[in-house]
């Protein structure tokens, strides 16, 4: 079993940058792919960032080059740095657990979640 606690939402300008951050329990962890998810209101959940155990991470097309997801084994804990923040990137941000060393950009593809942050850039 594993526990997610994502955090580090907020209300930020436009063009400016959180870090979210989660935490996980389980001594497994190092094993599992890690993902973040977003969700707007009146919107799908869609995938937004992944990182395999050893490292490789895949990225959906509209935060190339603005957010990076990292992993800190030794912490149990994930990050998601989020730089040049835009209006649309307001949402619901969600930590996300992979059983499995290969990559998913599917909601399907995650058995645990975290309960979600909340994020939202101003114009």
């Amino acid at each position: 079993q594993v526990q997610l606690v994502d955090s580090g939402g907020g209300l930020v300008q436009a063009g400016g940058s959180l870090r979210l951050s989660c935490a996980a329990s389980g001594r497994i962890f190092y094993e599992y792919t890690m993902g973040w998810f977003r969700q707007a209101p009146g919107k799908e959940r869609e995938f937004v960032a992944a990182i395999l155990w050893i490292g490789g991470t895949y990225y959906a097309d509209f935060v190339k080059g603005r957010f990076t997801i990292s992993r800190d084994n030794s912490k149990n804990t994930v990050y998601l740095q989020m730089n040049s923040l835009k209006p649309e990137d307001t949402a619901v941000y969600y930590c996300a657990a992979r059983p499995s060393r290969t990559a998913s950009a599917s909601v399907q593809g995650y058995s645990y979640w975290g309960p979600g942050t909340q994020v939202t850039v101003s114009s």
